[in-house]
């Protein structure tokens, strides 16, 4: 386990590999929010797919919009 530990700054200085970082976050975030707003796993799993949808075209957008302006400047 602390060789994984040392390794993880290695992975971190890799520009694509920074976006690895956006997966758990992405699931940790959709989950808990859909657990808010209900009690049982089946609506709690489908909201949250539906959240993680949201996130990643939002991302996905914003992430246009850069390569757009870095494209144009």
């Amino acid at each position: 386990m602390l060789s994984f530990l040392t390794f993880l700054p290695i992975l971190a200085a890799i520009p694509a590999a920074r976006l690895l970082y956006a997966i758990p976050l992405i699931v940790v975030v959709s989950l808990v929010y859909a657990a808010t707003r209900h009690e049982r796993w089946a609506p709690i799993l489908e909201h949250a797919w539906d959240t993680a949808l949201w996130i990643i075209g939002f991302m996905a957008v914003v992430f246009v919009v850069l390569m757009a302006v870095t494209w144009w400047f």
